[in-house]
């Protein structure tokens, strides 16, 4: 087993538990709106995200267009009259405020650091939610910096994102850099792409379809230790 220098780490779904500050947001933003709010509507919501957050990372729309889509398309599915644009807005601010840790994510963060390791948060999501959410959260103390996919104008997994990754972070040999993420066609095809090791963290031990091989795969973030 090797040992790495630095950790690029994913955000949503690796360090932070998304499905979680996703449901709370939509919840309190249904409730804002007096729109009725059940579970349907979430199964609902996140198979047109999950299609649109796929259609960003080929690159066949803007994070502008999947904004401005995906409620659009949710409250025509639901036959919900409202502002879209309007409700989006209100959503990225909750969703902003929802900090909610993945299970042992500030303890890895902190062995990490502790045994001098260098972390680096690498994220496709919108900047207006994941800057309050990582500045306001424990684990802003561990991490050396933060690259988001809006701000560079490229996301994973374009070799673009990372050559401004690597750019940025500098004087670092790839063979020493491990990628840790959930998702396997923007995080784990984005590492094979930058040329570094990955690690594909499958808490859901979901199968893996997409023909996509991670360097390893891990089901808790303890395991992380092994890396140190």
């Amino acid at each position: 087993m090797k040992t790495y220098d630095v950790f690029l780490i994913d955000a949503d779904g690796t360090l932070y538990d998304f499905d979680t500050a996703e449901a709370n947001a939509l919840n309190m933003v249904f409730d804002k709106y007096g729109f009725v709010y059940s579970d349907n509507f979430l199964l609902t919501y996140r198979k047109i995200s999950v299609q649109l957050w796929t259609e960003f990372e080929k690159g066949e729309i803007s994070i502008n267009s999947l904004q401005a889509l995906r409620f659009s398309r949710l409250f025509e599915e639901l036959d919900i009259t409202g502002d879209a644009s309007e409700f989006n807005q209100d959503y990225l601010i909750e969703l902003g405020k929802g900090i909610f840790l993945k299970d042992f994510a500030l303890d890895i963060c902190k062995e990490l650091n502790a045994k001098g390791k260098k972390i680096y948060i690498v994220t496709n999501g919108i900047y207006k939610v994941q800057k309050p959410r990582i500045t306001n959260s424990p684990l802003i103390e561990y991490i050396s910096d933060c690259f988001v996919s809006e701000l560079i104008g490229h996301q994973k997994p374009s070799t673009e994102y990372f050559d401004h990754v690597f750019f940025h972070i500098q004087a670092v040999e790839k063979d020493k850099t491990i990628l840790i993420g959930d998702s396997l066609t923007a995080d784990i095809a984005g590492g094979n792409n930058a040329g570094i090791d990955t690690c594909w963290y499958n808490d859901k031990k979901a199968n893996n379809q997409t023909g996509i091989k991670p360097t390893y795969v891990i089901n808790h973030l303890s395991e992380l230790r092994l890396f140190i």
